[in-house]
Parts: C-alpha cells; structure tokens; sequence
C-alpha cells in the first residue's frame, strides 16, 4: 500500500528533526543526563514537528541502546514502536475525545505498570478541545503521575490552556520552519524518489507550506503524482495560486491605476479556477514586502523571502509608492480579506477591492480620505515654496544691475581668499562625510517630487546621486546646472522639502567630490582648487 510523503519520511531520530534545533537540543541534553521530566508540553502551528518529537521522545525513553540521546530504531521495543504494536505508548487525539470519560480512562490506566518498557508515554494531542471537566480530570495525575509515567501534550493554541495545566508542564515552542530549509528537504525527498524538481518550484512549495513541513511533503506528493520532472508552472496549476509575474503586474495595475487591466487579470484567474482568497492573500503578502523594503531600506533583503530579480522588481515598485501609500494598500486588501472569510463572494469583494484602490475617489473610507488629504498636504507644500521661489527671484532679478553684480564679485574674490583657510577645513569636512557616505537609495523618489513642480529642476538632477553621511545629503552630478540652482536658497529649500518628504528627516546639503584620477589629494593647493571652483561658477578671482 502506498505511504504518503509525510508519513514515509518522518524523523526517526532527534538529529532528523528539521529546523527545531532549540527543541531537539534539549531534550538531547535531558536524556543524556537523565533528567526527564513528568509532563511536556509541545507549542507551534501545524506540521511543524511536534507529534514527530513526541513519538522520538516515547521512542527515547524506553530504548534499550540508546545513542548520544537519540533512540537507536534497532532494538525490540524501538521496532514495536515503530510498527505500533507496543501498548505502553498511547495516542490520544483530544479533538475527537475530549470528554471528561476519555481521560479518567488514561488516568485509571496510568496505575498499571508498563508491559514491557521502561516508561508509560500519554502522547494527547490537540490538547486545547478538551473540555474544562477534562482538564479537572487530568489535573491531579498530572501533577503526581506515578514515576513510570510521562504525559506529553501539544497544542497549537496556547492560550486555551488552564494556567494550571501549563505550570505544571516542561514546555517548548516549535517555530515555523524557514524556506531554505523546506526546500532543501523537498529537494532531498525528491531526489529519493527520482523525481526532479526545478529550485524554484521548490521554494514555491515552501512558501505556500507557510512553515509546515507537512503541508510542504504533501504538495509535494501532488505534483509527482503530475509529472516526475516538477517546474514552478506545475506547482502554480496544482496549488492553484497566481504565479509572482502575475502578482508583480497587479501590483503595476494597481500602481499605475488601471483598472480595466487588474479586472481583466482577475477574471482570467477566476477562469482558471484560481482561489480569490488565496489571491488576496498573496498580493497582501507582496504589499508587506514592499512595507520592508520601504522601510527597512537596505536591511530588507534577509526578511523579504524572494529571488534577486524579484527583489528588484519590488524595489522598482516600492520607488513609486510612499509609505503611507503602501500601509493604505494593505489595510484595504486586510478588509475585503475579512469579508471574504466571512462568506461575501470573494470575486467581487476582490474587484471592488482593485477598482477602489486603482481610482481612490471611489473609496469613502476613513483611510482613504486621509491618504489623499496627506497627498494634498505634500503637493501644497510644494506649490508654496514655488510661489515663494519665484517670488523671489523676480525681485532679484529687477533690483540687481550688472553694475552691483560687477562689485559684488569682486567683493566676493576678496571674501574668497580671505577665508581660505575655513574654505580648507570644510573642504577636509567633506573628505570625512564622504569616507561615512552610504548610497541613498531612496532618491529616485526625491526627483519623483521635484519633477511634480518644476521640470527643469527634475531634467538638472537627471542621472544624478546622493549619498547620505550624518546630517548631511551628498549631491553627486555632472551637470553644472544642478549646482547653478542649488545657489539658489528657494531650490535649495525645495530640494530639503522633497527629502524631508522622503525621508522624514531635515539634512543639510553638500556636493560630493569626485576623486581626480592619478592625482594625489595631497599634494593640491587648497587656495588653487578653491579659486578654480570659482571661476567655474563665475566669480572674478584675483591672484595674488
């Protein structure tokens, strides 16, 4: 008779277990010094180990040879286990026995010495169905079980627990296991069974398992009954999910708000029989990515689970959108997600969903009016500080006479050379920011907003850098102009504004100096630099 994947390849031993090294560890340690402990308790989400522990951990106490803490699967009472034929170790599943009667059963059988083993081992599994009386009746073995006793429970719901049961438990958390890990042991069954499977197919599987090795085996199991060489578009048919280009165009659609094209999408998923639930979900889970990477910045890479040009294809995402955009996305997909859940039909609950958030005036939600109040707030601000730019440059350009401007640079010269020995520390200041400067990755969006009211600034700035480094934003271009107008205190107004916007945060601004090639900094005369840096912005230099 055929086994399923799950059941086939189950740990046999604690060192099998994957991806729980702070449980196996432990109990390792225990049965090596002999400290085995009355009452465990196993917490964690579904598939993610805990009824295989507790089986390992029956199989452990009771070995006969046991090794370095692990069973040895080979003497008489590992075997019986094994093929299930032992007495002494009892499976109790408290979802469909949760009676007060099913555990003074256990309790009146836990007075009976073993048959052959060292130990009686209660494994009770979902132990949060039973009922209170239940838990009344379990509660005076559990605290003073005979010393050939050990009870092991596991949950995945904590919180339905009596405070009195968990004091009087040993208890462990399983984590939710990570994606590289999953993947490798799909790959490692795979190869067992001589079948073979794209990487991304079975990082795919992992992903959907959602930390469940389990749920990860049996998917699995689906797709080599399809075909034995799985790619990544057989997972997509048989899990039934959208494929990460398809949920990379969504989010362009929703983006670029275009409806018409996000509604065509959904009904050619709806043909394919694809669960709008599940679609929900994943383009949920997209938008949170984007939230990291918005966030986060640099840092993101080791909490957003995809491949490098999916990543960078977010990134390009993430460009367009603020934050609080990104926030708002998701709490209007979290709400017809919700209402999906709660029976409403999940299609048009979706393209209500895509239509609100392509054209936001159709949204009358709270979030919603706030959003576009915030957007109007920062093109406002923008639009004044034009106005007053302009303004005053205007009345600049009608006092000044090139008669004042001739005087005023020659005064400036003057100033120059004066002051050339704080020109000098500066200069060293700059050095120092730049050895500290990071790349600021975000300032493709700076343009975005300078681009909102003045093309000209937007077309200066083109192709240009920034690089952060202490309060300071580090403008790096090989276009004049943009320093031309940054002279200017209205740009430069403007420019802080746009970053401020960006960023949150009000920096100073600086030029980034490029290093000469084949030149030694050292060996340059400030006071020369200093005067050529002059005449580049015209100002008349006279040399002394």
């Amino acid at each position: 008779m055929y086994q399923a994947l799950y059941r086939k390849y189950r740990p046999k031993t604690f060192r099998d277990v994957i991806g729980q090294p702070q449980v196996t560890t432990t109990l390792q340690n225990e049965l090596l010094s002999g400290r085995i402990s009355h009452a465990y308790l196993f917490i964690g989400s579904r598939g993610t180990g805990k009824t295989t522990c507790a089986k390992i951990l029956a199989k452990a106490v009771n070995c006969l040879n046991p090794r370095n803490g692990n069973p040895c699967g080979e003497c008489e009472i590992c075997r019986q286990i094994d093929s299930e034929e032992i007495l002494d170790i009892v499976e109790l599943d408290a979802a469909s026995n949760n009676g007060v009667n099913d555990i003074r059963e256990i309790c009146e059988s836990a007075a009976f010495t073993p048959a052959k083993s060292k130990y009686r081992v209660y494994i009770v599994d979902e132990v949060h169905m039973l009922s209170a009386g239940a838990f009344n009746a379990l509660l005076k073995t559990l605290e003073e079980p005979p010393n050939y006793v050990i009870f092991i429970l596991a949950t995945t719901e904590m919180h339905k627990i009596p405070a009195t049961i968990l004091s009087r438990c040993q208890r462990f958390e399983f984590h939710k296991i990570s994606v590289d890990d999953i993947a490798n042991r799909i790959e490692y069954v795979s190869e067992k069974e001589k079948v073979n499977i794209e990487r991304g197919a079975a990082r795919l599987i992992a992903k959907v398992s959602d930390g469940a090795m389990r749920d990860a085996l049996a998917i699995l199991d689906k797709c080599m009954g399809q075909s034995k060489n799985i790619t990544m578009a057989d997972v997509t048919e048989i899990v039934g999910v959208a494929s990460q280009d398809q949920i990379l165009n969504l989010m362009q659609f929703v983006v670029k708000g275009l409806p018409q094209d996000a509604l065509k999408l959904i009904d050619n998923f709806d043909k394919a029989s694809k669960d709008m639930l599940r679609l929900t979900f994943e383009l949920l889970c997209a938008f949170r990515n984007l939230m990291l990477i918005k966030t986060l910045k640099n840092n993101a890479e080791n909490l957003v689970v995809v491949s490098e040009d999916e990543y960078k294809n977010l990134c390009e995402i993430a460009q367009a959108l603020t934050l609080e955009s990104i926030i708002f996305i998701m709490d209007t997909l979290q709400i017809s997600f919700e209402k999906m859940s709660k029976g409403c039909n999940a299609k048009i609950e979706l393209e209500m969903c895509l239509i609100k958030l392509c054209d936001p005036k159709l949204n009358y939600s709270k979030e919603a009016i706030v959003n576009r109040l915030e957007k109007l707030e920062k093109k406002f601000d923008m639009l004044s500080l034009n106005a007053e730019g302009i303004k005053k440059d205007a009345k600049t350009d009608l006092k000044d006479s090139p008669e004042k401007n001739i005087a005023e640079n020659q005064k400036l010269s003057e100033e120059l050379i004066k002051s050339s020995e704080k020109k000098l520390e500066y200069n060293l200041e700059v050095v120092t920011l730049q050895k500290n400067a990071q790349k600021m990755l975000n300032w493709p969006e700076v343009l975005k907003i300078l681009n909102e009211y003045s093309h000209t600034i937007a077309t200066a700035f083109k192709d240009s850098k920034a690089y952060v480094s202490g309060d300071f934003v580090l403008i790096d271009s090989d276009n004049k102009m943009a320093f031309e107008l940054l002279r200017k205190s209205s740009q430069r107004d403007k420019m802080r504004t746009a970053i401020k916007n960006i960023t949150g945060k009000a920096y100073k601004l600086g030029p980034y100096l490029k290093p000469k090639e084949n030149d030694d900094s050292e060996n340059v005369d400030p006071l020369t630099e200093l005067a050529e840096n002059a005449r580049q912005m015209g100002i008349n230099v006279t040399e002394r």
